[in-house]
């Protein structure tokens, strides 16, 4: 893991998010924090595992999304070889759409 990550001034964003209540409370704060393409693009990232996850493949993710071939192929890189982040909000976020 990179050493920012282990800076205690990184543990302060988690935290914050933690104590967010709502959909709502935490788009306030992203849109708050974020730029609206810093926004965007983690919106789209996250549709784009969403589908790779549903087994789609690069192109019809790029139709569907307008994401580039990099984009995808950052985000399908996460899901296999990452952190492990995807893996753990995708099952939780597909149980809440059921």
């Amino acid at each position: 893991m990179s050493k920012f990550y282990d800076k205690p001034s990184s543990d302060l964003l988690y935290q914050a998010m933690l104590e967010l209540h709502s959909a709502e409370e935490c788009r306030e704060f992203l849109q708050d924090l974020c730029t609206v393409s810093e926004l965007k693009a983690m919106e789209q990232r996250m549709e784009v595992a969403m589908l790779l996850d549903d087994g789609l493949i690069y192109s019809e993710i790029l139709e569907r999304t307008g994401a580039s071939s990099a984009t995808i192929s950052r985000v399908n890189r996460c899901l296999h070889y990452g952190a492990n982040g995807y893996r753990t909000i995708l099952p939780r976020l597909k149980e809440r759409q059921k």
